[in-house]
């Protein structure tokens, strides 16, 4: 069942709209909307299906759900916009051709910026033997992407052992096996070093020297340097570097040129920020990029697969 929901002055529309555990889990649109227009739920752990699919398309400026919980795990691959998955302890940015997992029980809410379209997997925990265990990123291959658009457009009941019911075992077999991305910015515990992470999220093109972070948060140079490497097992020149690249990518896939991203983090030209970059990744941005293209391309996705960021409760 498709459905259009006119609330305000904002569109949504659901296919399959069935298999949302309640529309309050999935989508709150916040641009002059009051979310008790949408009173409808749906409860996604009732259907009688290893996996439940569902293609969300939002044409708003903002969207938000509120923190909420499903024994089923979940599955949300951005098709375009970038989207926020909160959990407890991190929020993971999803930006266009990543999807982020969520195990089953895990509480989380997520949030998307702009004119948004993602789509929604909902899996049993036992469906497949070697399912992530954790919260992570998935890299989203040609084959599993096109596997997660047909899916979405099964019925909600849709036959067992029919052939809907062996695509979703490809399905679940491309899932299990897809690379996790291991572009991240790990975060600290520490509350010290938790507010060093705030403050450079906060302003990237800070330029202050370790040992003036340091003195800000009120620990000595060595004391820092030694709990950064405990805790997340970087250096802070490393972990500061990993931050830009992350940032960088995400605005470079938006289109925004390589002069304007070196500026916008604090550089003082391009050369100097595509040495960073490429000392980071091991090749510069433009290729870096250009080669991720060149493999979306092949299988018609007009976006590069970018790395996420995550981030310990709210930044």
């Amino acid at each position: 069942m498709d459905v259009i929901a006119k609330v305000g002055q904002n569109i949504i529309w659901y296919s399959q709209l069935a298999v949302l555990p309640s529309i309050r889990e999935i989508i709150t649109v916040v641009s002059n909307t009051e979310f008790s227009e949408l009173t409808a739920t749906w409860d996604v752990d009732s259907i009688p299906r290893p996996v439940a699919a569902l293609n969300a398309s939002t044409v708003t400026k903002d969207w938000e759900t509120a923190t909420h919980h499903h024994r089923k795990a979940q599955l949300i691959y951005a098709v375009r916009g970038i989207l926020n998955c909160e959990i407890e302890d991190g929020v993971w940015i999803v930006p266009p051709q990543c999807a982020v997992w969520i195990p089953g029980d895990l509480p989380h809410s997520a949030r998307g910026s702009g004119e948004t379209e993602c789509y929604c997997l909902f899996v049993e925990p036992d469906a497949a033997p070697d399912l992530p265990k954790t919260c992570c990123t998935i890299s989203v291959s040609p084959l599993l992407r096109e596997l997660l658009l047909r899916a979405a457009g099964f019925p909600e009941l849709y036959a067992s052992g029919g052939r809907e019911d062996r695509l979703i075992a490809t399905l679940l077999d491309e899932l299990s096996t897809a690379p996790v991305e291991d572009l991240h910015l790990p975060m600290p515990r520490d509350p010290r070093l938790r507010r060093l992470a705030e403050l450079l999220l906060a302003d990237p093109t800070d330029k202050n020297t370790m040992g003036d972070w340091a003195t800000r948060i009120g620990m000595s140079e060595r004391s820092m340097s030694r709990l950064l490497l405990q805790e997340i097992g970087m250096s802070f020149g490393r972990w500061r570097r990993q931050l830009h690249v992350i940032l960088s990518l995400q605005r470079l896939s938006k289109g925004e040129s390589v002069q304007t991203v070196a500026l916008e983090l604090g550089y003082e030209n391009a050369s100097g920020f595509v040495t960073m970059f490429r000392k980071a990744v091991g090749k510069p941005p433009a290729r870096y990029l250009s080669d991720r293209m060149a493999s979306s391309a092949a299988s018609g996705v007009d976006s590069a697969i970018v790395p996420v960021i995550v981030l310990p409760d709210q930044v």
